[in-house]
């Protein structure tokens, strides 16, 4: 399907492996010029070399967790059709544990790096009469996991951002959705299931199963979910295939959180 993408720019945050880097893949795939971002130059120059296989990528070394980092970020790419608000960051910990300094940097990675970059971009998108904003939330805004509460409270402030830009796009050709990815295979996600399992010396899939089993027993697929999947659907929301959705939750997590009619 012709996602009629092309010519389009595209920055997508947290992009250099997992599902940022998927998304930007699918989106190159398209004809996007996509801009992706990361902290470690290596990591950064490897993700270049692999996804410029799959169209035009320029890379920007910027950490948008910070200001400065936003600010040269927006500096070097003042302008684009789509951003993916994709960084994001987690961690199991008991909730008597948690930190004010552990809120605090989770509340600033997830969710403030977002809010800096619409807050430039938002408005010239506006002015131009197209675009879209993507947040890159998590099933866990909708149901806040008991083992990491302080993420599942940035993933829902992830929601009421993306929906609250949304009321501002009225009669207009900019869209701002989020979507909801359930547990999805990364880098990270196998030795958080090691982290948080019994059964820590079991093998990988039998680790895998018992977390779907005791700790997301909701899920109706009982796998993780690949990143091109989740790609997949970000790719198709950034088009102008979905202009009529707007401000909607969409869910890519495998059933886990049960639709209310």
């Amino acid at each position: 399907m012709d996602l009629q993408l092309s010519g389009k720019t595209a920055l997508v945050t947290g992009s250099t492996a997992g599902i940022g880097f998927a998304i930007a893949k699918r989106l190159a795939e398209e004809g996007v010029e996509v801009v992706i971002t990361g902290r470690n130059q290596a990591k950064l120059d490897a993700a270049t070399a692999e996804l410029s296989q799959a169209g035009t990528i320029r890379p920007v070394l910027a950490d948008p967790a910070t200001a400065a980092g936003a600010d040269a970020l927006i500096a070097a790419v003042p302008d684009i059709d789509i951003l993916v608000n994709n960084l994001g960051i987690y961690e199991a910990k008991d909730f008597t544990d948690i930190t004010d300094a552990d809120w605090h940097h989770l509340f600033e990675v997830n969710v403030v790096s977002g809010a800096r970059l619409a807050r430039h971009y938002f408005p010239k998108m506006l002015a131009k009469n197209w675009g879209r904003i993507l947040f890159i939330a998590s099933e866990s805004g909708l149901l806040p996991p008991a083992e990491m509460i302080h993420y599942g409270m940035t993933k829902s402030a992830q929601l009421a951002i993306s929906r609250g830009l949304a009321e501002h796009t009225r009669g207009t050709g900019v869209t701002v959705n989020s979507v909801l990815p359930g547990p999805t295979r990364s880098e990270g996600i196998v030795e958080f299931i090691r982290s948080v399992v019994e059964n820590k010396d079991a093998s990988e899939a039998e680790r895998e199963a018992e977390f779907f089993t005791k700790l997301r027993p909701l899920s109706l697929i009982k796998r993780l979910i690949e990143a091109d999947e989740v790609g997949a659907m970000t790719a198709y929301l950034a088009s102008p295939l979905a202009a009529a959705t707007n401000g909607a939750a969409v869910k890519v997590e495998g059933g886990m959180v049960p639709t209310i009619y």
